[in-house]
């Protein structure tokens, strides 16, 4: 048996491979403690959402590799990786998690440019005359 459990978690660009091992509560992000690789409060706290509920913060240990994306996105990402990760650990926490909405890919992405147009949707301004 592997001394780990593995998940891949996704949000926009962003993707993050994680994974929980029995400890103490370190979080590391690419080789680096969380707090340096996430500076913003808001991302590491949405980093610390599954596992504050399930109530897992002080009895396990992750290690993430995150690329692409910016950081909210990448944010997303690990919380999507850890909620999955912590499934396979135990399958009883699935519907709390679920009920949260940690389980749920937010698919919302860039739309791209359309020709004839500034951006997505932007349409240049009509000029009368």
């Amino acid at each position: 048996m592997a001394t780990y459990i593995e998940a891949v978690g996704r949000r926009k660009t962003a993707t993050a491979r994680v994974r929980i091992y029995p400890g103490t509560g370190e979080i590391v992000v690419n080789d680096k403690p969380m707090e340096q690789h996430f500076g913003r409060a808001l991302d590491q706290m949405t980093i610390h959402q599954p596992l504050q509920l399930v109530g897992a913060e002080a009895t396990l240990n992750i290690s993430v590799k995150v690329h692409g994306g910016g950081e909210g996105g990448q944010a997303g990402a690990v919380r999507l990786g850890i909620a999955r990760a912590l499934i396979e650990s135990d399958p009883n926490l699935r519907g709390v998690l679920k009920s949260a909405g940690f389980l749920t890919r937010d698919a919302r992405a860039k739309e791209r440019k359309k020709p004839g147009l500034k951006r997505a949707r932007k349409a240049p301004q009509y000029t009368k005359r």
